[in-house]
């Protein structure tokens, strides 16, 4: 653990902005946690759309054309017009894998062999990666840029050797699990260095930043982030690529040094999670309130958008509903923040919050 001691280092200090995004998107958890439950009909819709849409982004980042129409089709068995094979047998290794982090990563602790089996999973279609699909690389390996073609524009940086590889992995995932399990630090900035370090040492031949948003979304659901399978990060990543790659190459120019500067990666990763942490709080908003509310529930909320404010007791007047049942829908919207409570005891007045 002492050689370790060097990403500890990263984390002093940190930038007004770093905290100031971890509080936000702590805000935000809290309210998902908070917010009524979406029906099981619902989550099983979201979860469905973003596997198409985060294997397509993902896939496409590193190069591939399959569109997400065109992925729905494959995952469904039917031909794809333009069909390219190293392409359908990335997407569907992808697809797969991160349908089974979504349903078992409460089962699943993140170690050496579960890294090497989610690679072997991930490329288990590609029959170029037969010989080194779930081992550590044999070769060097070089990051590189591509763009929305596939064709390689730049190399960012260069890697870990093969010959160091092991020794790498072994220290990064043995500091990420003492981190996590001692709570060292925000379980964001252990995410983030994972992955910086990660994708610096690129331990595999191929599939590194695939197999990299794969376990973004692990680390997300273990840590709390249980909005992960209903909004894709990978799609925000795909959408701001440019800048991915720019964080990447500016943070890992320094990975080697003992006190290297990880702040332009931070600043990214942070960005996105909270824009991830954003879309999923608006899933509870005003366009989805009907899917989230039972009927009584929106009985109560469709009274309050008609007063200007009003008291429990004049809920159950108009609304017929006991009141113990518009206790628990006023509970429920005061968590969405859909309306105020204004007073204390008997006096106390509710009215729905202007948008």
């Amino acid at each position: 653990m002492a050689n370790n001691k060097r990403f500890e280092k990263r984390f002093e200090d940190l930038a007004p902005s770093i905290s100031k995004k971890l509080r936000q998107i702590d805000e935000l958890k809290g309210q998902w946690i908070a917010g009524a439950q979406l029906s099981s009909q619902v989550l099983g819709r979201l979860k469905r759309s973003v596997l198409l849409t985060s294997t397509g982004a993902s896939t496409r980042i590193e190069g591939s054309k399959l569109s997400d129409e065109e992925i729905e089709r494959l995952m469904k068995g039917l031909s794809v017009k333009k069909f390219i094979d190293r392409d359908s047998q990335e997407v569907r290794g992808y697809y797969e894998l991160l349908e089974n982090v979504f349903d078992s990563w409460k089962r699943t602790r993140l170690n050496e062999s579960t890294i090497k089996s989610f690679h072997k999973e991930l490329l288990k279609y590609t029959n170029k990666d037969i010989r080194h699909r779930g081992d550590y690389k044999k070769g060097e390996n070089v990051v590189q840029m591509v763009d929305a073609q596939g064709k390689q524009i730049a190399v960012l940086f260069e890697t870990v050797p093969a010959y160091l590889t092991p020794k790498a992995m072994q220290e990064l995932v043995e500091w990420t699990q003492h981190a996590f399990d001692e709570g060292m630090y925000h379980p964001l900035l252990i995410i983030a260095n994972f992955l910086v370090e990660f994708l610096y040492i690129h331990p595999f031949q191929d599939g590194n930043g695939r197999l990299s948003r794969i376990l973004t979304n692990l680390l997300l659901l273990k840590e709390g982030y249980g909005y992960a399978p209903y909004v894709s990060h990978e799609k925000l990543i795909e959408d701001n690529k440019a800048e991915y790659y720019l964080a990447l190459r500016k943070s890992q120019k320094t990975v080697k040094g003992a006190r290297a500067n990880i702040t332009p990666w931070l600043d990214f990763f942070f960005a996105m999670v909270l824009k991830h942490s954003q879309v999923a709080v608006d899933l509870l908003s005003q366009e989805n309130i009907e899917k989230i509310l039972s009927p009584k529930q929106l009985s109560v909320w469709s009274y309050l958008q008609s007063v200007e404010q009003t008291t429990p007791r004049e809920i159950v007047l108009h609304t017929k509903i006991a009141r113990p049942t518009v206790n628990q829908a006023l509970e429920v919207l005061l968590r969405l923040k859909k309306i105020e409570r204004m007073g204390l005891g008997r006096s106390t007045r509710y009215k729905a919050r202007i948008a």
